[in-house]
């Protein structure tokens, strides 16, 4: 009696097959991607941090209960701005020509030496962080658009559109300058610790 060979698996598509599964997972899988708040970090320094008086400080402290405690006195919420651009306007040491403030010299002598510092603690709801930061955003932005309209007739909201707008007709170049002197007059210091 003859043996019989053993049948073989036919292998020439299993390379077919597991090179169509690879694709279909490459293509149907997708990669989750953090997202958070947008927030450029000053450089680091190596020379001695300079020597800051605490007038020039506006401290915002956030609690575990979303209660905002700004310069040692409650707040609401929707009084933050305002209070924000006072102490940002102030002038109170008569170097700043355009700052509009009250000149009290117990508040901030300049909008280039006035730090804003946010502090919060862990249990604070995002939402309130997140409604605290757009805040004082906003009266930095407040304060630029007021200057923009006196040096260009434009808030400058409006300018930073044109620049981003490719279709823009204007020279960048220069609007680029007008925005960098807008920025250097109101310049956004924030400070945030948690």
């Amino acid at each position: 009696m003859a043996k019989r060979a053993a049948p073989e698996v036919n292998a020439g598509s299993m390379a077919d097959i597991a090179f169509l599964l690879l694709i279909f997972f490459l293509v149907t899988t997708t990669i989750e991607t953090d997202s958070g708040l947008n927030r450029k970090l000053p450089p680091i320094e190596e020379t001695e941090p300079p020597i800051i008086k605490q007038k020039n400080i506006f401290t915002v402290l956030l609690n575990g209960k979303d209660q905002l405690l700004v310069e040692d006195e409650l707040m609401e919420l929707k009084d933050l701005r305002k209070a924000a651009r006072e102490f940002l306007d102030n002038g109170g040491d008569g170097s700043c020509d355009y700052c509009k403030g009250k000149k009290d010299s117990d508040s901030s002598d300049n909008p280039d030496k006035a730090i804003i510092s946010l502090k919060n603690e862990r249990e604070t709801t995002y939402k309130t962080y997140i409604a605290v930061q757009n805040e004082l955003v906003a009266a930095y932005n407040e304060l630029r658009n007021r200057r923009a309209e006196e040096l260009y007739g434009k808030t400058f909201a409006e300018m930073e559109a044109n620049y981003n707008d490719v279709n823009w007709p204007g020279n960048k170049t220069k609007l680029k300058d007008q925005i960098e002197q807008i920025k250097l007059d109101y310049p956004q210091k924030l400070s945030e610790v948690q």
